[in-house]
């Protein structure tokens, strides 16, 4: 995350916030907090070895998709902490997503899905009363609902429903626990889910089906 911040020349005092922010909500105490404060640090040192960090945690994942899209959705949220995704944040999310084996068309749709959730009160929109981040959020539209679900709004009723279980499946908090989920991830799974729920409520209203 710091090596993400600092790439587009210097870290803000959003970026700190949301940092900080992240910790709580993994109830990062103690020398959990001081090891990631540190590694934030690191981070923004002009030679990070950012591909071979990234290679070791896949490893470390064991081909753990969701702890995967997890660290890939806190980058994200880290990088739109001053409202706006700056060239080479996006640069840097690239080579993140490129070395945990995410093609770029996967990135990118996971990027729009994420920037949908954040018009239903998850993500970076809703941590702060400050800065741009909040500013950014101007409530959720049908296109920010589909893309949450990865879906088209000229899609059927049959199809939306079919990716929101899909995604519901993949998202639900007791199913991430039961395959190990870090009780330090726990809270976001939680978001995460409950950002989906809602924009599939709001696809059902405005096409009208149950």
């Amino acid at each position: 995350m710091g090596h993400l911040t600092k790439s587009k020349g210097r870290v803000t005092e959003a970026d700190i916030q949301i940092a900080s922010v992240f910790m709580d909500r993994m109830n990062l105490h103690g020398e959990s907090r001081l090891a990631a404060q540190n590694a934030f640090r690191v981070g923004k040192a002009d030679n990070y070895p950012l591909r071979e960090k990234m290679r070791q945690f896949r490893s470390i994942c064991f081909g753990r998709f969701d702890l995967i899209r997890m660290f890939l959705e806190i980058q994200i949220q880290a990088a739109f902490a001053d409202g706006s995704l700056h060239p080479n944040e996006r640069d840097v999310l690239y080579v993140i997503a490129e070395e945990l084996g995410i093609s770029r068309m996967q990135f990118d749709q996971f990027l729009r899905m994420m920037q949908g959730g954040a018009q239903f009160g998850g993500g970076y929109q809703q941590q702060s009363t400050g800065g741009g981040w909040q500013q950014a959020q101007r409530g959720p539209t049908l296109e920010d609902a589909c893309n949450v679900l990865g879906v088209k709004p000229t899609d059927d009723a049959t199809t939306i429903k079919r990716a929101y279980r899909k995604l519901m499946s993949e998202h639900h908090p007791d199913k991430l626990v039961a395959k190990g989920l870090p009780p330090e991830m726990m809270e976001m799974a939680k978001q995460k889910a409950q950002e989906i729920q809602k924009a599939y409520e709001l696809i059902k209203e405005q096409k009208g089906f149950k």
